[in-house]
């Protein structure tokens, strides 16, 4: 969970006009980078905050629990969202499969190729945040959605699934599938981007060793053993596998250049996503800062500062 929203419900308790303000400044921002992460229109996240806000509250001086706070918070906004999103052009029609977001030889190259030169290269690509938002909001809503809410608003598994009314087991498969595509969106973005550094060809490595004794499906797909441990890399990564199939997982990876690639740049993908931040415009906050807390205020029969007074 954000830390934002434990320190907005130890705020709302102590029911001072000051400390009222730094709380609602706190869920304003959430609301509307959480909106934009969605939806990706300024204009709707503005609209949604502001509604989501106003509405809510005379029910934030009734939650105690930053984890019912989340909970509550968040199923409002994306309603909301949901009701007022607009239909990208370029989002996909269809969820891909597993075997199509997966790497092919040649990306398996080029990210070999990556892994030799150092993580220097990568840094510029983890300071494009504007290219991985369009990223984002380039996957498909239904995974979007749970991308957003697990990996950058930080709520368990389980709090996902009672925001999107899905089972447990459903978000973790929805969650990885969300990551392979978001990955992959970042790679076809980054390699056509202009002023980042053209990305290397493949070289012709073969991905898999000899000594490992491992066929090649037919059709040009990975190994058995490759295609086994793709589909479970988000387990593998947040800790969520048997302590067995851990260690056979890992024993194939150590063994395989290739999967150690693929690894680091889902790896990479999931941190930059987590690391996304799209802040509300300073233009606008303060001013509905103001109101919704002189609203809040008046709600709760706690009388105004006069530098909140002022303001208006």
């Amino acid at each position: 969970m954000r830390p934002e929203l434990i320190q907005a419900t130890d705020l709302l308790r102590r029911n001072t006009p000051e400390a009222v303000d730094e709380a609602i400044g706190l869920l304003q921002n959430t609301v509307y980078s959480f909106s934009m992460k969605v939806c990706g229109h300024p204009e709707d996240a503005e609209d949604t905050m502001q509604e989501v806000l106003f509405r809510s509250l005379g029910h934030l001086a009734k939650i105690q629990d930053p984890q019912a706070l989340a909970v509550w918070l968040y199923t409002v906004t994306r309603n909301r969202c949901w009701r007022m999103r607009r239909k990208g052009v370029s989002t996909p029609k269809h969820i891909l499969s597993l075997d199509e977001l997966m790497p092919d030889e040649a990306e398996l190259g080029r990210l070999l190729q990556d892994a030799a030169v150092g993580p220097e290269g990568n840094l510029l690509h983890a300071e494009q945040h504007h290219l991985l938002h369009q990223a984002v909001l380039r996957i498909p809503s239904q995974l979007r959605i749970v991308l957003v809410l697990h990996d950058m608003e930080e709520l368990t598994t389980e709090q996902v699934a009672q925001i999107l009314g899905l089972q447990p087991g459903t978000v973790r498969v929805r969650l990885h599938r969300a990551r392979l595509a978001v990955r992959k969106e970042m790679s076809r973005t980054l390699d056509g981007a202009p002023g980042l550094p053209a990305r290397g060809k493949p070289t012709g490595i073969q991905p898999t060793t000899k000594k490992s004794g491992r066929s090649r499906a037919k059709g040009g797909q990975r190994p058995t053993e490759c295609r086994e441990l793709f589909a479970n890399l988000s387990e593998y990564l947040d800790g969520r596998v048997e302590p067995l199939t851990c260690e056979a997982m890992r024993s194939h990876i150590e063994s395989c250049p290739a999967c150690i690639a693929f690894l680091r740049d889902l790896r990479g993908a999931i941190d930059r996503c987590r690391s996304l931040e799209v802040p509300c415009d300073p233009a606008v906050a303060p001013r509905l800062r103001s109101l919704l807390t002189q609203e809040y205020l008046r709600l709760m029969g706690i009388p105004s500062t006069e530098k909140n007074s002022d303001v208006l």
